[in-house]
């Protein structure tokens, strides 16, 4: 049996992952350091997340220690011996990056290059980077990995980056490693500053849902689903030294999702301003390779994706202490 090593093993996606894992029997333990990316000190909502993820979780050993402190790093892939890293611990997206670039750096690069070098030096047999869908920069439905990547601001450029020093290592180590490009992954135990908590929450409020450009649309990606694939790609033989699309591969424009929060939710009304001009536009990503290689068959649709989402966060006593 592999042991797996999850970096940012608390985070959204990192805990789902993590959960996966556990479910199917395997050895599996954390490096999180606990940071909230949204101030500079934890905040009331990232520790109730926490702990309400951290409830799904079996009992497991975590590392609260920055993954750029190479020394620290050493000693616990040293110690723990893991076969697979999946490397998950990131600025979690461009707004993040934006507030404080420096700090970003460090977490995306220096510590990234941490991790690669302590895989190196240990003999891990499989490293799975989590990138983004932000690397292709503008595109249009159905683009493919193979397609040309032009990343639009220093979030989608690190990912990118990074991308290609897991490769480089790979190249020069024999370690095997898989790429994941994963979209607009929502759902319940995110953070309320993303586009389907907003969404919700200001409908459940009755204010405004603000939709930057009537025209632009995501690929929006269920965490289960995204989790699943990520964990195929940790453990499938077949999917090593490749990059997978790991998304629903189905784009809903930002209006059709406010309108159809609004009509969920019974409550709110939908503003409509201009693109944001700090992000690219995108479509639908193309997941034939996830699903070939893979077996990647993401089930959960936007309609019951936001309906979960939506009834996590009205039965929620940090989001709703009052009861709905």
């Amino acid at each position: 049996m592999s042991k797996f090593l999850v970096t940012g093993g608390h985070g959204f996606i990192g805990h789902k992952v993590m959960q996966r894992l556990q479910e199917r029997g395997e050895e599996v333990v954390s490096v999180d350091n606990h940071t909230s990316y949204y101030s500079l000190s934890p905040t009331k909502e990232s520790q109730y997340l926490l702990d309400e993820r951290l409830k799904l979780l079996k009992e497991h050993v975590n590392h609260e220690v920055d993954i750029a402190n190479t020394e620290k790093i050493n000693m616990i892939v040293g110690d723990e011996k893991p076969s697979v890293i999946i490397h998950c611990a990131s600025f979690p997206r461009q707004k993040t990056v934006n507030a404080n670039p420096p700090w970003a750096a460090t977490t995306m690069m220096t510590g990234l290059v941490s991790m690669l070098e302590t895989a190196k030096q240990y003999g891990v047999e499989r490293f799975v980077y989590i990138s983004s869908s932000m690397v292709y920069g503008d595109f249009e439905d159905q683009i493919a990995e193979d397609d040309e990547c032009n990343p639009q601001g220093q979030y989608g450029i690190m990912k990118l980056a990074g991308e290609w020093l897991v490769k480089d290592y790979a190249r020069q180590t024999g370690m095997e490693y898989v790429i994941i490009r994963p979209s607009a992954v929502y759902g319940p135990l995110d953070i309320s500053d993303r586009v389907v908590s907003k969404f919700i929450l200001a409908a459940h409020q009755d204010l405004s849902l603000r939709v930057n450009g009537v025209d632009e649309k995501l690929d929006f990606t269920f965490i289960d689903d995204a989790a699943d694939g990520i964990v195929a790609a940790a453990t499938r033989i077949m999917a090593k030294n490749s990059i997978y699309n790991i998304t629903k591969s189905h784009s809903v424009t930002l209006l059709e999702a406010a309108e159809m929060t609004v009509k969920m939710v019974g409550r709110g009304v939908v503003d409509i301003v201009d693109k944001d001009t700090d992000f690219p536009s995108r479509g639908a990503l193309n997941i034939d390779r996830a699903r070939t290689i893979l077996g990647f068959d993401p089930k959960v649709d936007v309609e019951e994706g936001f309906r979960r989402q939506y009834d996590w966060i009205v039965n929620s006593k940090f989001y709703n202490p009052d009861g709905y």
